[in-house]
């Protein structure tokens, strides 16, 4: 009786991989959709208030180094006591 090997003599090890990128060029190719979403279109609105903020914060900031920003402080006093009623 003759032994030849482990049986796999007519075996391509690389054919299954050949058949599947044949069917992977014969499939009919899939597009990709983005849709964007109310709340992330909410979030990018809310980026921009962001920045009229930063901008509003940045007006304050150079008022209060150069002296020119004075506080209320009777206003101050009367929107805390309405804002804690």
């Amino acid at each position: 009786m003759k032994v030849s090997g482990p049986g796999h003599t007519n075996l391509n090890p690389y054919q299954k991989q050949l058949q599947q990128q044949q069917r992977m060029k014969q499939a009919p190719s899939i597009n990709d959709k983005v849709e964007i979403s109310n709340k992330a279109k909410h979030l990018q609105q809310s980026n921009k208030v962001q920045e009229a903020r930063q901008h509003r914060i940045e007006q304050l900031k150079q008022q209060v180094q150069s002296g020119e920003y004075h506080v209320d402080a009777k206003k101050t006093a009367k929107n805390m006591i309405s804002f804690w009623k």
